[in-house]
């Protein structure tokens, strides 16, 4: 089974993947979607379904996760991201598949066991978890790749492999 986790984003919209084999994962890997602060919000768009879609066709995801949009202090930031979020669903779901949404603090609490942990906290306990080198990623593609954890944790003992 493969789990592709997503961090949407405006500028940089993670992604991480994970490989599940009888309950363990076996392979893990993530990076960013860079998107260009100079295009108009609706190329932002069309270069995030673009992108994504490739993503799905070249890793051939079982399963999707998306972070929930978390609200800051700036409204125009949020219903930005309402709009990335809705692309990245809706490319999602063009490719058929099951898409699971979790807040940030979920993922946070399924991933470090404390829903207020820091993004450090999560690289940290990501790195312990896949036993891999978080260093060179950004915090856009470890926070995509806890989100594709915290899918796991919810279905784990759930799966029929």
């Amino acid at each position: 089974m493969i789990i592709l986790g997503i961090d949407p984003g405006s500028r940089f919209c993670g992604y991480g993947i994970i490989e599940v084999h009888k309950r363990q994962i076996i392979a893990a890997g993530c990076d960013v979607i860079k998107i260009s602060p100079k295009l108009k919000l609706s190329e932002k768009l069309v270069l995030i379904h673009s992108e994504i879609t490739k993503i799905v066709l070249e890793y051939k995801p079982d399963l999707s996760a998306v972070e929930s949009i978390f609200y800051g202090k700036n409204i125009k930031s949020a219903f930005t991201l309402g709009h990335v979020r809705g692309t990245i669903l809706l490319a999602l779901a063009q490719n058929k598949l099951l898409i699971e949404e979790y807040s940030p603090r979920e993922v946070k609490k399924a991933v470090v066991g404390n829903g207020n942990a820091s993004k450090e906290q999560i690289k940290y306990m990501l790195e312990k978890i896949l036993k891999v080198d978080l260093n060179n990623k950004s915090e856009d593609a470890t926070d995509a790749l806890a989100v594709a954890i915290c899918a796991f944790n919810k279905i784990k003992y759930t799966l029929k492999i």
